[in-house]
């Protein structure tokens, strides 16, 4: 991918959400990393909430941010692991339409480079629900930036060519 001169940015709403039974909102760096670099590549915060491993809760959390038209991409940080409390993914599939596997694939690519076999503990997940970005990241700091820095700065921005995620989103919808 490649930035192009021509192409104006356009800025994207993003939701945060932090899915931890330990962190507090004074403890969330992982959270407070990915709020960061939204602001840098010069998007807007939509939202930021912190909820505890509760499928239920986070399905109904996505629902909303789903159905809300003021949210184009919804970020998730935490709940990816594999242990009993991990439940992101299957609050994810819940209302995803449309999985984008190559996401996952490729976070666990970068990831194989950076901390080995490791890599296959995350079950990062991608896709589309109603016209709604999802991404549900690791809770490490380390994760979220490997995840942002590598895969979502370049795909939402608007300037990327031959493509990026931005210029499909008035598609997403379509039947």
């Amino acid at each position: 991918m490649a930035i192009s001169p021509e192409r104006k940015f356009t800025p994207v709403r993003i939701a945060a959400l932090t899915v931890s039974d330990t962190r507090t909102a004074a403890t969330d760096r992982s959270g407070d990393v990915l709020v960061q670099r939204i602001a840098e590549a010069g998007h807007t915060l939509a939202a930021r909430e912190l909820l505890r491993d509760d499928a239920d809760a986070i399905e109904s959390l996505l629902q909303r941010w789903i159905a809300d038209a003021s949210i184009d991409v919804v970020i998730s940080t935490g709940g990816t692991g594999i242990t009993g409390r991990d439940v992101t993914p299957e609050a994810f599939h819940r209302v995803l339409e449309k999985q984008i596997e190559g996401f996952s694939e490729l976070f666990r690519m970068i990831s194989f480079q950076k901390i080995g076999p490791s890599a296959i503990l995350s079950r990062a997940v991608a896709g589309v629900a109603a016209g709604t970005y999802l991404f549900a990241l690791p809770g490490s700091p380390g994760a979220v930036v490997d995840a942002w820095d590598e895969l979502l700065l370049p795909l939402l921005d608007s300037r990327n060519t031959p493509c990026n995620l931005v210029d499909l989103m008035p598609r997403l919808r379509e039947r």
